[in-house]
């Protein structure tokens, strides 16, 4: 088979997009199976190992695939038994439930599922590749295309101080690709990292295969930051660097004030420790007028990484990263990696941003997600009252649910299976045993008619699965 001479309106990754999703589903069995490798594929499609494996990450973060090192690619197993995703690991069971056909998938945080540029972006490739023929174009850019890298700069740049240049910024394939090559590059091997809590599943997943030893630091429950637990583990734990939110940390959707992040910036000072910032929905808080953290510390000590794919949408997946120093080893990293990205693509995204349309599309996602969050809030008032507490979310596209009286919450999750919803339970965003008694729900969900319905059946799980 051959994927050349596919339409024209299609570019080859998504050819080779499509032909994956008929072969998993041809596959999936209640096991695992392993797929074909990314050589194998380039030479039975006849297109580029770059393309393959862009089609490959693209699976991944939609949770049909999964890699394993040194090992390959293989589908997620698949079972139209609910019972059957009793055992096992949790993450993997969400993954495989939000796969079936019909459910109800509350699990989520993709604020791009309610506005994405998507077509917008398309559209401005396919001008930019009669602009730019395919044999003028430089055969390899490592690190990003300059345009691209450029913009970006600017957009972080807030001062003479806290300036970016392009050669700060380093794009990947995905985000997981550039987080990879951070632990790779920091050393983070058997070092010791303190994050929030409740943190992102993907960071905490790739901490712990690293070997590297996680200190979680909870929000107080009036949501604000334990400064003296920080302060003690900076003083007693050899501390690598700290994480933190640029400005509201999900999925608990907690902002810190002012004067935390400040005192933030002055503890790390004093240790002399290096700030990792996740500014993944840093442009989507409802709040514009928050001061970033990274904007507070030492520029030279800071490292941003973040992705287009959760403003842009599905066609946005590239990860990247800002740092002032480190440069000869990230540079050694990117070139390790080999990310065939497409320039076209970035071009694509990098003219978004320079002709306004980013931050108009920004603008009007903000005000659809605010609205859609208020909505949700009275939803939840009135399916779910006195039996989950939570706060409005300050950014971001779901709600972080505590419930009010002890449960089982694994049971709650098993329970809503049958009913075909699928929730996010609060222990997949701690590796100590945190948030056990809370859960995350999306406001931005799809695949089931009727939202009062899933919220019902939570509530009836809710109740089923009391332990006290």
């Amino acid at each position: 088979m051959t994927l050349r001479g596919e339409r024209q309106a299609d570019f080859a990754y998504q050819a080779v997009y499509r032909y994956m999703i008929t072969l998993i589903n041809e596959v999936s069995t209640d096991t695992r199976v392993k797929l074909p490798s990314l050589r194998q594929l380039a030479g039975r499609l006849n297109v580029s190992i770059s393309t393959i494996q862009y089609a490959y990450a693209l699976l991944e973060k939609e949770g049909r695939v999964y890699s394993v090192a040194k090992s390959g690619y293989y589908a997620w197993p698949m079972s139209a038994n609910p019972s059957a995703w009793a055992g096992g690991d949790l993450l993997d069971r969400l993954y495989a439930a939000a796969r079936r056909p019909g459910m109800a998938v509350l699990s989520g945080d993709e604020p791009a599922l309610l506005a994405s540029l998507d077509t917008a972006l398309l559209r401005l490739e396919r001008e930019l590749v009669r602009q730019y023929p395919k044999n003028l174009q430089p055969w390899s850019q490592p690190y990003g295309v300059w345009e691209l890298r450029a913009a970006l700069a600017a957009r972080y740049t807030s001062s003479p101080t806290h300036c970016w240049h392009a050669d700060n910024v380093y794009i990947g394939a995905d985000l997981r690709g550039v987080l990879d090559i951070l632990i790779e590059v920091l050393g983070l091997r058997g070092s010791t990292v303190i994050v929030e809590s409740p943190c992102d599943w993907l960071i905490l997943r790739l901490f712990q295969d690293a070997g590297v030893r996680i200190l979680e630091l909870p929000w107080t429950p009036e949501g604000s930051l334990d400064r003296p637990t920080l302060e003690r583990l900076l003083r007693d734990e050899a501390v690598h660097l700290v994480m933190f939110s640029s400005t509201v940390s999900l999925p608990s959707g907690v902002t810190m004030s002012l004067y935390e992040r400040l005192e933030v910036a002055r503890l790390l000072s004093q240790h002399d420790c290096w700030l990792l910032e996740n500014d993944t929905f840093g442009r989507l808080s409802f709040d514009t007028s928050h001061t970033a953290l990274r904007d507070l510390v030492n520029p030279d000590r800071v490292i941003v990484f973040s992705s287009f794919e959760k403003l842009l949408g599905s066609e946005a997946p590239y990860g990247f990263l800002l740092a002032r120093r480190l440069g000869v080893e990230l540079q050694r990293q990117f070139l390790l990696r080999s990310f065939r990205l497409s320039s076209i693509r970035q071009r694509a995204i990098a003219r978004l941003h320079q002709s306004g349309r980013f931050d108009q599309h920004l603008r009007t996602l903000r005000q659809q997600l605010g609205e859609q969050a208020v909505r949700m809030s009275l939803r939840l008032e009135q399916q779910l009252g006195g039996q989950v507490s939570f706060r409005m979310p300050a950014a971001g596209a779901a709600f972080w649910l505590a419930s009010t009286r002890a449960v089982d919450m694994r049971q709650v999750f098993q329970r809503l299976l049958v009913q075909q919803v699928v929730v996010a339970p609060g222990e997949l965003f701690s590796v100590s045993g945190l948030h056990h008694q809370n859960l995350r729900v999306s406001h931005t969900f799809h695949g089931h008619p009727n939202l009062d319905i899933a919220l019902a059946a939570l509530s009836d799980a809710l109740r089923q699965a009391q332990t006290g």
